[in-house]
């Protein structure tokens, strides 16, 4: 843990005090999105203070010249980089003409921020002196409607405390804005023409190289005590900015206030040459909605979202603020409903790790909106992949390889690999077997095999192919060998035989000839189909089984485990709890040189394989391999965390189980890795929810049948969750003294409870 200032509370994320030096931090912690957009929690008034501006529009990116100083051949031209979008929150504050300006205040006290989860909405309040002596009372709320998901809304409130004043509130669209990350601090903004009507700015520019087409767009009005004030205002524009200046003379605690109403329209959904007219007609229908009405919206929306997705902790309120925070910037990045878009690894929250697509998607996040949500939209996710094949084909092309094999890229935003480290873009080719997993775990979970027949076969086939190329047969080992790559564990590079790439890439192959005589047997017109189009023969299958039957997997007899890579026990084996603290964390203390020749694991590597092919497993095996491992594991990636937690549940050692749990569920909010400035780690909040739901609830699929496992942590009460499982709606409360199940709907289903057959009836409460 690195910080410890944000006050625990069951629905909100509050701060209490003005502190220059947490602006950063709390500008990502208090990020507000709605799948469409999202915004870092900047101040809507100047602030002259170390702040990082970031506004994100869903799916817009500029493609970024790859800087390296020795070019490979196949290195991705470009890194994608999501793009800090023109600012529409700006709200310039004026006092008797001195700007509001928190750092340049005499006096800042009362500050207290929300971000009200339950709501989806961000608030503000202060009162602060000026240089010219005025105290005022400032409070703010603001959010991005999910109803109307081009739109957000803001409400901007001051009162002068100690006299009378002149409020001055200037409204602006700024374009002339920058990335903070950038490799060659190009301008990523072309801006076509900035435009006024009547109260009404519009900012039509497009991005370089990639030509998305936006408007950004706001429209004000202002109010005082609560009646709004019908007068003109005075507009100005810029090549690059817009502005409307309202001035009213406010008399000592009045409040007067201005509602900012802006957004974006973007050319991936609309015609280009209408989204000015488009932008029109989405600020006529907020500014007719109101405030007022649009927050009501707003509520019922999240009400929504939280009647399936939420988790109830009772006896623990920082558990609880953990998971929902988790469940909340989910949700606020993507909500499924466009299915052309993906979970980046920050969200709407920062820049860092440029493109919109990694791993994560299919192998923490997948689960999550499978469970929440409607299937289609984990279908739409791996629609998403399929949708990308020929890039797939096309990024192992470049590589070397050929007939058909597809690589999928570690990082993307339109198929391409667009990652600029050659270790992970060369060589951590495991995110080949998550793309499979997933469409395993879709129907494993689903039942709905529909999608292999019809897209995911050929996606299979593809990886396979890859697969098949990507190792060599040793003629000393007499088997099929993976030589230089890298595994979750990106604490190693250049390895051999790392375990999990070699056991996913066997299953991957495995899986792909079952399914080959499931559609050849029972989808006869899909086969053929699919057989013509990519022209796989029996000679090639039997190829490819003759390599996954004889693939390679270092053990150590020794140790009675599988080693993570060949060399593993050639480094000198100091568990993380023999290293100094003041060492920590090694990702920013040591050279990387230093790292690579180090034992310390970054994330779940051996133990990643053992959690997702579980079944194949003994519990004492996991147990051997997760005593071994984990003591060498600093847990430097987000991603590693909930692993251990599911395991360490599954091997009842609930206090361990928990302790990954918190750190998990609150590694943003405690800033654990001290890097929460540069954004939140959306993708791994996925793993919060799997660490609760098939960690400690043990929620698995055996023999087609839905089972669980419950347990909870020694100091909880109680949890509950819902999963929706092939339509039918399924609660669990967890207690101390038992476990209670319900279900939604009119049909009963039989489910697993600790091996046991429990039949769970509409309208009937089963306590195990």
């Amino acid at each position: 843990m690195n910080q410890d200032y944000i006050q625990p509370n069951e629905w909100s994320i509050l701060e209490e005090g003005f502190d220059t030096q947490k602006v950063k931090s709390s500008e990502s912690l208090f990020s507000i999105g709605n799948g469409a957009m999202g915004q870092r929690a900047n101040f809507e008034e100047q602030y002259t203070g170390e702040t990082f501006q970031g506004s994100y529009i869903a799916g817009v990116y500029y493609p970024d010249k790859t800087r390296v100083g020795w070019w490979k051949n196949g290195y991705p031209e470009y890194f994608a980089k999501v793009l800090n979008a023109p600012n529409w929150i700006g709200i310039n504050v004026q006092i008797n003409d001195e700007n509001l300006d928190l750092h340049t205040c005499k006096e800042v006290s009362k500050f207290k921020r929300e971000l009200n989860m339950k709501e989806g909405w961000l608030s503000r309040s202060f009162e602060a002196v000026l240089q010219n002596g005025i105290k005022i009372k400032v409070d703010t709320k603001r959010f991005l409607s999910l109803e109307l998901d081009q739109i957000g809304a803001i409400s901007y409130n001051v009162t002068p405390l100690n006299t009378d004043a002149k409020i001055t509130y200037t409204p602006y669209l700024d374009a002339g804005i920058t990335n903070e990350d950038t490799n060659w601090d190009d301008q990523f903004w072309d801006v076509l023409e900035v435009s006024q009507n009547k109260k009404q700015s519009f900012i039509h520019a497009r991005t370089m190289k990639t030509h998305f087409y936006t408007c950004t767009f706001m429209q004000s009005r202002v109010f005082l005590e609560g009646n709004e004030i019908l007068t003109d205002c005075n507009s100005s524009k810029t090549d690059k900015t817009a502005s409307s200046s309202y001035q009213q003379e406010v008399k000592k605690n009045q409040t007067y206030t201005v509602h900012k109403f802006g957004g974006y329209v973007v050319d991936r959904i609309h015609n280009k040459n209408e989204l000015v007219a488009l932008a029109k007609d989405v600020l006529d229908k907020a500014v007719s909605f109101g405030f007022d009405a649009l927050l009501e919206t707003q509520k019922q929306s999240w009400a929504q979202i939280w009647h399936m997705s939420d988790i109830t902790i009772t006896g623990d309120v920082k558990a609880q603020q953990g998971i929902r925070f988790n469940i909340f910037q989910l949700n606020q990045t993507y909500l499924g409903t466009d299915a052309t878009l993906n979970i980046g690894p920050k969200g709407f929250t920062g820049e860092k790790y440029g493109g919109s697509t990694y791993w994560d998607t299919e192998a923490y996040c997948i689960p999550f909106y499978m469970a929440t949500k409607d299937q289609s939209v984990a279908r739409s996710l791996l629609e998403y992949r399929y949708n990308h094949l020929e890039k797939a084909i096309e990024n192992a092309a470049k590589l070397g390889f050929t007939n058909g094999a597809a690589l999928y890229p570690m990082v993307t935003m339109n198929g391409e690999e667009c990652h600029n480290e050659w270790e992970i873009t060369f060589e951590e080719i495991h995110r080949n077997g998550a793309i499979a997993f997933a469409i395993y775990n879709y129907h494993r979970f689903t039942n709905d095999y529909t999608y292999i027949p019809e897209k995911g076969l050929e996606v299979l086939i593809g990886i396979a192919r890859f697969w098949h190329q990507r190792v060599n047969f040793s003629t000393a080992k007499n088997k099929y060998v993976m030589l230089g790559v890298t595994g979750p564990n990106e604490y190693e590079n250049n390895i051999n035989n790392n375990f999990y790439t070699n056991y996913i890439a066997k299953w991957c192959i495995d899986y792909a000839l079952e399914n080959i005589e499931i559609v050849k047997t029972d989808h006869i017109s899909d086969y053929i189909r699919i057989k013509e189009k990519v022209a796989f023969t029996d000679d090639e299958l039997m190829d490819w089984k003759k390599v996954a039957d004889n693939m390679y997997f270092p053990f150590s007899e020794k140790h009675n485990i599988y080693l993570q890579q060949d060399g593993f026990l050639d480094k000198e084996l100091i568990t993380v709890a023999d290293l100094d603290k003041s060492q920590r964390p090694i990702n920013q203390k040591w050279s990387w040189d230093r790292i690579l020749r180090s034992p310390y694991i970054k994330q779940a590597d051996t133990l990643q394989g053992f959690y997702m092919f579980e079944d194949h497993f003994s519990t004492e095996e996991l147990e051997r391999h997760f005593d071994f491992y984990e003591p060498f594991t600093v847990h430097e990636s987000s991603l590693s965390p909930c692993v251990h937690s599911i395991q360490a549940a599954k091997l009842d050692r609930m206090e361990q189980a928990y302790e990954f749990y918190l750190r998990t569920s609150r590694l943003d909010l405690d800033d654990y890795n001290h890097e929460v400035e540069e954004g939140l780690h959306i993708t791994s909040m996925a793993g919060t929810w799997m660490s609760i739901v098939e960690g400690f609830g043990g929620m698995r699929i055996l023999n087609n049948t839905l089972s669980f496992a419950p347990k909870i942590p020694k100091g909880w009460k109680s949890y509950s969750f819902k999963v929706n499982f092939r339509g039918q709606i399924i609660t669990v409360n967890v207690a101390q003294n038992g476990t209670v199940f319900e279900i939604d709907g009119n049909t009963e289903i039989n489910i697993l409870v600790n091996g046991n057959i429990i039949t769970i009836s509409p309208n009937k409460l089963v306590t195990v």
